[in-house]
């Protein structure tokens, strides 16, 4: 697999931590990708829509971190609407074991949602 990969990040602003955490997994010199983190750091506006899809255009994946958080997040929503419409591949993974949600929003009906593990994210990582 090739070290370069591009990843965009997408989450709930309150699943901050999750983000900070594949982040870390991906220092590891053995991580075969790297990510672009397109977080909300400021208000919502058509501008900041038009430059998060051209990110998301530009990335080889999505990886969405799924939470209880999620069927609220209108901007991580958001995010996945636009990498399935743009043909980008995305693949959810449930941040931890007990704070998955009871469903999953519309958004993640074509995606497929995993639980958090490195053979899962690598399996998804080789496929692209």
């Amino acid at each position: 697999m090739a070290r370069n990969h591009r990843i965009f990040i997408s989450f709930a602003i309150e699943d901050e931590w999750a983000r900070t955490r594949m982040v870390g997994q991906a220092r590891n010199e053995r991580t075969p990708f790297e990510f672009v983190d397109m977080s909300v750091k400021r208000p919502w506006d058509e501008a900041w829509k038009t430059q998060c899809r051209t990110r998301i255009k530009g990335c080889d994946g999505m990886i969405a971190m799924v939470t209880k958080n999620t069927a609220k997040a209108d901007g991580q929503l958001w995010e996945v609407r636009a990498a399935l419409q743009e043909r980008v591949p995305v693949l959810g993974v449930y941040a931890t074991q007990d704070n998955r949600p009871y469903s999953l929003p519309s958004e993640f009906r074509y995606v497929q949602v995993v639980g958090w593990t490195w053979d899962n994210v690598s399996s998804f990582l080789e496929d692209l």
